[in-house]
């Protein structure tokens, strides 16, 4: 890690080489060093390491799908083997058999269902299957609510094209991680993704 001793060893090397003078403008000079990279603000008499996150976009990927992992193993882990009370008994017989449900019929919801039943071995295990399918979702559900919370915070806080410094790239991928996990375990979606329900 660039400490603002080695940063201030760096620019006045730096400085030697190019001659910088005393009075002259703030000069910043660049290092990279693993997924940081840091500016060096020189001006002749003082210096300031500010920290740049480089790497944010692999990380931002990275924690979705670890995010999607967490969610997708809690869900398939809790998941109703059987046909659960209310429309989902109607939602698992239509897609296994591709029929039409009550209105508005969810058709992607069928079809993806159809497909989820075919791994099943025998016609008991295909209300399992397809409850998988509402897990699977679900968790796609979350990956994604992680990348939206994660762009809007970025744009709140840093801008659109601005570089972020490490300690703004903290907070953003922070914020995506606790809500997207506090979204996760909340009570109300994770009863509904562990079934084949429909909202």
């Amino acid at each position: 890690m660039l400490t603002n001793k080695n940063a201030c060893k760096i620019c006045s090397r730096i400085a030697n080489r190019r001659k910088i003078k005393q009075k002259q403008k703030v000069v910043e000079i660049s290092y990279k060093e693993q997924d940081v990279f840091a500016s060096v603000i020189f001006d002749g008499t003082a210096c300031v390491a500010v920290l740049k996150f480089r790497n944010f976009k692999l990380w931002d990927k990275v924690l979705g799908f670890v995010v999607f992992a967490i969610a997708m193993a809690t869900y398939g882990l809790t998941i109703e083997p059987t046909a659960s009370f209310w429309d989902c008994p109607e939602f698992i017989t239509t897609a296994f058999k591709l029929e039409v449900g009550h209105p508005p019929g969810a058709p992607f919801f069928m079809l993806t269902g159809k497909f989820f039943s075919l791994f099943a071995s025998d016609p008991t295990q295909v209300a399992y299957c397809i409850n998988m399918l509402s897990a699977f979702l679900s968790a796609l559900t979350i990956l994604f609510l992680f990348w939206t919370i994660t762009l809007l915070a970025k744009r709140m806080i840093v801008g659109k094209d601005a570089e972020m410094s490490l300690a703004q790239s903290i907070i953003i991928l922070g914020s995506g991680l606790v809500g997207s996990l506090a979204y996760t375990f909340s009570d109300t979606f994770w009863f509904s993704a562990v079934e084949a329900e429909v909202y």
